[in-house]
């Protein structure tokens, strides 16, 4: 393996990328409520979830006022998200000063030496899901695989760059809907030099041992993010699945206690046949699990934790079959990756809509 890898175009950087139409009407989570609602038109909304939000608190008429409102910011941030982070990495690349530039190119050092004897036996000859089992820890019989990452001096050095880029006055945009705090990887400029490689030279050799029904071979985007829980800003993260298939979370640091993240079944599996484990965090290490797998974080009752999250996407999986709607993608198109979806599909093409149509 090269020492430094170079930020050449990958083939999946060649590719036009899309979201569904329903990024924009679906799946938006109210804080305060938590649930995950659809948001057609009022009449629909209040037909849907006016008695569900009332039994969780929303009782007055001012209160489903406000759930509107901020269900109407929602629906616009995500229409203006494209441009808004553009605009957003055009200024980091022009204004921000990195405290440690060395950190945004990855390096085999960055990573831990079990981690690149896993990922050099995946990329050998003999390389099969036995072997592979036998050098990663696996949790109960879920899918779910534990082995470290990153070695603990890369981590204290990306959390010392993050949190530079967090005080500086520089733009930034949240992770998703369910994370108020954080980091975009892309729009601090770690996609190509970092993510990408890691992606498709150091990940997906085991991913496609472990997770082929998945896609777990033909990985060609993703979505990374660092999220971060502290005892003054977010505790926990509630139970939900990622639009993904494959997700890597690194626990990157600092010190804290419980928190422990928590798994369960396959979304489509009902919720009263669900059965949950907890899984503990441990600093450089990583989980793999598929990323439609119910899932969770518990609260942390001291100090500050950073998790690095690649969620990581298949074109050829997720163009059959949205995993955020459960019909066929309706594309519109976007800048970078978007959410994974392509035009190239074994049967007919998905519907293209204009992203007008469907805000």
């Amino acid at each position: 393996m090269a020492k430094t890898l170079s930020p050449d175009a990958s083939p999946s950087q060649s590719k036009t990328f899309y979201v569904c139409a329903c990024f924009y009407r679906e799946n938006i989570f109210l804080e305060d409520y938590r649930v995950h609602v659809k948001y057609l038109h009022e009449e629909q909304f209040r037909r849907d979830y006016e008695m569900v939000l009332r039994s969780r608190g929303c009782r007055s008429s001012d209160e489903f006022k406000s759930v509107l409102e901020k269900i109407e910011k929602e629906v616009q941030r995500r229409r203006l998200l494209p441009q808004e982070s553009m605009e957003r990495k055009a200024i980091i690349a022009k204004c921000y000063k990195p405290l440690h530039p060395e950190v945004y190119v990855l390096r085999d050092s960055f990573l831990a030496p079990e981690f690149l004897e896993t990922v050099k036996f995946c990329t050998s000859p003999e390389a099969d899901l036995e072997g592979l089992l036998r050098r990663i820890q696996s949790v109960s019989d879920k899918r779910i695989h534990c082995l470290p990452v990153f070695v603990p001096e890369y981590c204290k050095e990306l959390m010392e760059e993050l949190e530079n880029f967090e005080q500086s006055e520089m733009p930034k945009g949240r992770p998703n809907t369910m994370n108020n705090y954080g980091v975009l990887l892309n729009e601090l400029g770690f996609d190509e030099t970092f993510i990408t490689p890691l992606r498709e030279r150091y990940l997906q050799p085991l991913t496609s041992l472990l997770y082929p029904d998945c896609g777990g071979g033909c990985l060609d985007s993703h979505k990374a993010f660092v999220v971060k829980y502290s005892m003054q800003e977010d505790l926990d993260l509630s139970c939900h699945y990622d639009n993904a298939e494959v997700t890597l979370n690194v626990c990157l640091g600092k010190e804290f206690t419980d928190g422990n993240l928590y798994f369960s079944d396959m979304r489509q599996v009902p919720d009263n046949e669900r059965h949950y484990i907890e899984v503990e965090h441990v600093v450089t290490q990583g989980l793999l699990h598929r990323s439609q797998q119910i899932h969770g974080a518990l609260p942390i009752s001291s100090g500050e934790r950073w998790n690095l999250i690649v969620w990581m996407r298949s074109a050829a999986v997720r163009n059959q079959l949205c995993p955020m709607c459960d019909k066929e993608p309706e594309l519109v198109q976007t800048v970078g990756f978007g959410d994974g979806f392509t035009q190239e599909k074994v049967d007919s093409s998905p519907k293209m809509v204009d992203v007008c149509t469907v805000i």
